[in-house]
């Protein structure tokens, strides 16, 4: 599985109507956390075809980081069900990620 843009236009569909667990990164171009953190996001992507990972631009997406209170980044955010289960601020590492999303 890859990683895939996430947009207000998608979301419904791709979050909230999901069959899988869905992890979210909100997260920004010019981050330099957001940075290091993408190459585990991606590794954390292909290695769980039971989850849909998702990326959410909050330059050009700023609805949906004003909807889920993102004020950092990176944050990443777990739904299950269409439900926000988990959050994170920063970069973690990958079993606490792992781990976030059960």
């Amino acid at each position: 599985m890859s990683v895939n843009p996430i947009t207000k236009a998608n979301f419904e569909q791709e979050v909230l109507k999901s069959d899988k667990p869905v992890l979210l990164d909100f997260w920004a171009t010019w981050c330099g956390p957001c940075r290091m953190l993408s190459p585990v996001i991606e590794e954390i992507a292909a290695e769980n075809p039971n989850l849909k990972v998702g990326s959410v631009n909050v330059d050009e997406q700023p609805e949906l980081a004003a909807q889920f209170g993102v004020m950092s980044i990176p944050t990443l955010i777990v739904f299950k069900g269409g439900v926000k289960t988990a959050q994170s601020v920063g970069v973690q590492p990958k079993q606490r990620i792992l781990d976030m999303i059960g």
